[in-house]
């Protein structure tokens, strides 16, 4: 299953067919955007083995620059992706793909050099490596899709203090802390 209504949460076993989908669309977005994009990532929970997640893939793009972002919106809409505008540092500039009663996904072009895209890659990278914070996340996140079924907003502010204290353990393995 693939796809989610726009605002809604919910939540689905781990798929590895996620990882496949994920690299055809990234052959995908690759052709179109070279030579802008310098990276294509798969991030998010369905980049995390046995993670349970929403079932809308997540695609972390680094760019160089500003000026890189304005050549690429209408390549991705090419595609069918939506420009949904710029989320801060922390998100990048977003995309969508899919109906709005089924969105399937979600992408983040991000500068290189921004700290939003290094905590997109360790936060993922860190729950790949550490199965007691993934197990820990996955709790979190079934105790907060009861709350807020209908709120995607609330439900990923309320992860926040989490992923910040994963990022934060996440550079301290890094830095030898």
């Amino acid at each position: 299953m693939l796809g989610l209504r726009r605002g809604s949460v919910q939540l689905v076993p781990y798929s590895s067919e996620w990882a496949r989908l994920f690299e055809v669309e990234r052959v995908r977005l690759g052709q179109v955007l070279h030579p802008y994009a310098l990276d294509i990532q798969h991030i998010g929970s369905t980049a995390v083995p046995g993670l349970e997640a929403k079932p809308i893939i997540d695609f972390g793009i680094a760019v160089v620059d500003e000026a890189i972002v304005t050549a690429c919106v209408p390549r991705l809409t090419t595609l069918g992706y939506t420009y949904r505008g710029y989320r801060g540092a922390s998100q990048g500039y977003f995309f969508d793909l899919g109906p709005e009663q089924q969105l399937t996904h979600y992408l983040h072009m991000l500068l290189i050099g921004d700290q939003g895209w290094q905590n997109y890659l360790r936060f993922r990278d860190y729950l790949r490596t550490h199965p007691d914070a993934r197990a820990a996340y996955q709790q979190l996140k079934h105790d907060l899709v009861t709350q807020y079924a209908d709120d995607r907003a609330a439900y990923s502010a309320a992860k926040t203090t989490f992923v910040q204290a994963v990022l934060a353990a996440a550079a301290c393995a890094i830095d030898s802390c």
